[in-house]
């Protein structure tokens, strides 16, 4: 994995090499192998290298194919590219390297535009044409690995991340109201291709951008997640055993394209003691595992470390767990925030970033159980949103948002006040189709846009500001299409994600099958108290916050005054949310803004 970023200029000569090593230098945490820069007269492109695939200096980026003409920079992983290797050379390409990123130039050269669609991987990347004087942008299907861009009146810039855009020094600051309101409604979900910068955009999952040499962008969405249960009538036995199969083809490929070794992030819960168990089931041995836990309140435990060890036991790998003591959390805490591409207000934000630290000290790949929950109905508001309702929106709202339109306009500036443009997504994205149940509808948005900017984006963000590259088998193409024909019924069954129930139960505990879902706590941060809460009020009630005039702080006040009692729906609390935004500001924006 790596950090990617360019600089397009539409009329005059380029001459931005500084622009872009600035760019890069903001990457050098998700590359710190290698970087480098490509340059000519129209573009400069920039890449900072993680080497797990052909750890050879053929495969350092930017990757010039003198023959075709072409310059690739690419952050992922195409699992299928010794297949696509094989029928290239048939075809009569010549190769240089053994890794992956080769495998996309050819790939391009072939097929165009349509390359996309032969790679079974993860990625963003960006090729230029030396003849054409084009440049072809993409991101996976899923949206597993990120691709910010903005474009000016002589320009266009893109980044793997929100920081190394900004270092271009050209991006305007404004906000984007609507991306806003979504920040606030839907626990930091901005979706494509909005970000919380007006003029800062994020390419959509499953989507390409061509760039003429005139500067005119044609974008195109080349995949999109259909529900075909009406094509499929498969028994509940026949559907265990399809996703068993899927599952183990997902896993065995995410460790097997590596020339490093790949561990487990390891929480305990059902869904990464199911990765470990299926791991040894496929015969890898000498796996390593590893977890964090945090302090406890009294309403909340902070470890998992009771079923994680029970599982290294049980699986015999070579386990590490970390713990993270209060005062440690929050001197830590403004440092995860400043590299979070976005304001991401879940509490395992700050787990990921922690654990990836250390792990990154041993190992520069894992697997990890994310998306498991989104796929197979696993959340408890899954089960509350198949119930019988009149109104499915409102419904959705209930169990979903974190605050409604009227808290909102209670919470934030009027200026920055308009319609409630988050039901108005959401009614769009819960359109059912031919088939669907209202549930299928929530899945697939869950899958297709939720989930992308949650807990995709929060893992890749977290775990590859230590140089971790972070894969999810649980988000496999073939494994989420198939799902998606899974009836809802048999998804629900058990309090959920009852395919991946019956898998287990063959493999794991049952202590751990049953036991409720595990992920990574913290609670300090969803009930306030102490040192934490201390933190929040400074930096709420700042000069700098009320200088900035985007919160009321009638509200702020009210969520200061019951810090424990403003949790949401999902069980995320309030005041962090607004103390995470106000200190993302701070520490990513407001250094720009005094320039």
């Amino acid at each position: 994995m790596c950090g990617i970023a360019g600089k397009l200029r539409f009329r005059e000569p380029n001459q931005d090499i500084a622009t872009v090593q600035s760019m890069v230098s903001k990457l050098r945490r998700r590359g710190p192998d290698y970087d480098g820069i490509f340059s000519d007269e129209r573009i400069t492109l920039g890449h900072a290298r993680l080497s797990i695939i052909d750890l050879t200096a053929n495969s350092n980026q930017p990757m010039h194919d003198k023959e075709l003409g072409l310059v690739l920079v690419f952050n992922g992983c195409i699992y299928n590219y010794k297949a696509l290797r094989k029928t290239l050379k048939k075809r009569g390409y010549n190769f240089f390297s053994s890794g992956d990123s080769e495998v996309i130039l050819k790939a391009y050269h072939a097929w165009g535009v349509s390359c996309v669609e032969h790679f079974d991987g993860i990625f963003a990347f960006a090729i230029w044409d030396l003849k054409s004087h084009s440049l072809f942008l993409a991101r996976d299907r899923l949206g597993i690995k990120p691709l910010y861009y903005t474009v000016t009146k002589n320009a266009l810039y893109f980044a793997s991340t929100m920081q190394a855009l900004l270092a271009s020094g050209d991006v305007e600051l404004e906000f984007d109201k609507v991306a806003l309101h979504h920040h606030l409604t839907l626990h930091a979900v901005v979706p494509a291709p909005r970000t919380i910068l007006k003029k800062v955009h994020k390419l959509a999952p499953a989507q390409h951008i061509q760039v003429s040499k005139d500067g005119k962008l044609k974008k195109k969405n080349y995949w999109a997640l259909e529900n075909t249960k009406v094509k499929q009538s498969l028994s509940e036995k026949d559907w265990v055993h399809r996703i068993h199969d899927l599952l183990l083809d997902s896993i065995k490929k995410r460790i097997d394209v590596a020339d490093v070794p790949v561990g487990v992030l390891l929480s305990g819960g059902l869904d990464s003691s199911l990765l470990v168990a299926l791991l040894s089931k496929l015969g890898y041995t000498g796996l390593q595992t590893f977890s964090i836990g945090f302090e406890g309140q009294p309403e909340e435990a902070g470890d998992e470390f009771y079923y994680s060890d029970k599982i290294a036991d049980f699986f015999g790998t070579t386990h590490k767990r970390f713990f993270i003591e209060d005062n440690f959390l929050v001197e830590r805490l403004p440092e995860a925030v400043l590299h979070m591409s976005e304001p991401m207000v879940a509490q395992d934000a700050i787990a990921f970033y922690l654990l990836a630290e250390q792990v990154s000290k041993d190992i520069k790949v894992v697997q990890s159980g994310q998306g498991a929950d989104e796929v197979f109905a696993g959340y408890f508001w899954h089960q509350k949103l198949h119930e019988t309702s009149k109104d499915e929106l409102q419904l959705f709202k209930q169990h979903y948002f974190d605050r409604s339109h009227q808290e909102i306009q209670s919470a934030i500036s009027s200026n920055y006040l308009s319609r409630d443009f988050t039901s108005e997504l959401v009614s769009r994205l819960l359109e059912k189709k031919s088939g669907e149940d209202f549930i299928d509808a929530v899945l697939r948005a869950d899958i297709t846009t939720f989930i992308v900017d949650d807990p995709i984006k929060r893992v890749d963000n977290m775990t590859m500001a230590w140089g971790l590259e972070a894969r999810v088998p649980f988000l496999d193409i073939d494994l989420v299409e198939t799902a998606m024909q899974i009836p809802a019924e048999i998804k629900l069954r058990e309090g959920g994600k009852f395919p991946l129930r019956a898998i287990a139960r063959d493999l794991l505990p049952s202590e751990v099958i049953d036991r409720p879902k595990g992920y990574f706590p913290v609670p300090a941060l969803r009930y306030p108290r102490g040192v934490f809460l201390d933190l929040m009020k400074e930096i709420l009630v700042s000069k700098t916050c009320k200088e900035r005039g985007l919160f009321e702080y009638a509200y702020i006040e009210k969520l200061i005054d019951n810090p424990e009692k403003c949790i949401t729906p999902i069980e995320g609390n309030k005041l962090w949310h607004m103390a995470l935004l106000e200190l993302w500001l701070q520490s990513n924006l407001d250094s720009l803004i005094s320039r």
